[in-house]
């Protein structure tokens, strides 16, 4: 069926909104360089399932629980309109990092090891040493929410007063949290186009690690391509591509992985909506092999088409 208009969604009521009314205004502009009738539309509160028409396609650039978790392509699906991305249950599923990462190892996918915790506003823990033995012989550790993105309530620990602030910093310390070990070597972000790996960006930040501020405010931070021989790329894509299929993730996604000094790699997380910022890590990528902004949105909007 033809594309007769397309409408980007974006905004939200996550904790990632201001990242995703960025995306969204980027996209909208692409989408209408590229020649479609389009509507910028802010999620929810302008959002009306009974204005799509036959023909209509959705662009998400909602991150967060609004555009990852999988709610609202359930609904498009239930509803017949065509949409970006991945499908529900792939989202869903990558949405929770517990429940993404006990899939890792089922199926043999090398991830960091981790402790999930109900709350931090009930952690019975008596913010003593035993959390951090728990991880030895790493020095720090990661406390990440187990449903957020853009770094939203993420902290690097490696002492109990660190702990103690993150609790208190924390803009909902009553939801679930993983603890993480902590893989201080290379991070680095596998973009994925249609069932191909663009190639792999390397991040450096003068920040302890790639956080809010490294991603969306500060211009030092470093997006290289990343320098591997040509067998650890075939087996980074391996695990990226596997990474996929056992999700069902398809279309226009991430993979976030860490690299140790013995240059093993692990999967952190797949980001089925992906940042389409100025500042962003997939159009960055794309650039790098020739694909300018617009023509990746058009990438994007055919592969669902």
């Amino acid at each position: 069926m033809a594309i007769e208009k397309i409408t980007v969604l974006y905004g939200g009521e996550s904790s990632e909104r201001s990242v995703s009314l960025e995306s969204g205004k980027y996209v909208f502009q692409s989408v209408k360089d590229l020649g479609y009738e389009t509507e910028l539309i802010d999620y929810p509160s302008e959002f009306s399932p009974e204005k799509f028409l036959q023909g209509d396609f959705v662009f998400i650039a909602l991150h967060g629980q609004d555009g990852e978790s999988g709610e609202l392509q359930s609904f498009l699906q239930q509803n017949n309109i065509p949409y970006t991305g991945s499908g529900y249950e792939a989202c869903k599923i990558t949405w929770n990092k517990d429940t993404f990462k006990k899939i890792l190892r089922e199926n043999r996918i090398p991830t960091p090891n981790w402790i999930s915790v109900p709350s931090l506003h009930e952690f019975k823990g008596n913010l003593d040493d035993s959390i951090f033995d728990q991880f030895r012989p790493f020095n720090e550790i990661f406390l990440k929410p187990t449903e957020d993105g853009s770094s939203i309530d993420v902290f690097k620990l490696s002492t109990n007063n660190d702990l103690k602030k993150a609790i208190s910093d924390s803009l909902d310390s009553k939801r679930q949290f993983i603890f993480e070990e902590s893989i201080d070597f290379k991070e680095l972000t596998v973009p994925i186009l249609n069932g191909k790996c663009l190639p792999p960006v390397e991040i450096i930040t003068k920040e302890s690690f790639y956080n809010f501020n490294a991603k969306y405010v500060n211009d030092d931070t470093e997006l290289n391509e990343f320098i591997i021989t040509d067998k650890k790329k075939i087996e980074l894509e391996q695990i990226c591509l596997k990474t996929l299929d056992i999700v069902k993730a398809k279309g226009w996604l991430r993979v976030d992985l860490m690299q140790d000094s013995n240059q093993n790699f692990y999967v952190l997380e797949v980001n089925t909506v992906p940042g389409m910022t100025s500042h962003s890590l997939f159009p960055k990528s794309a650039e790098s092999i020739g694909l300018s902004y617009d023509e990746l949105v058009n990438e994007i909007i055919n592969a669902k088409s």
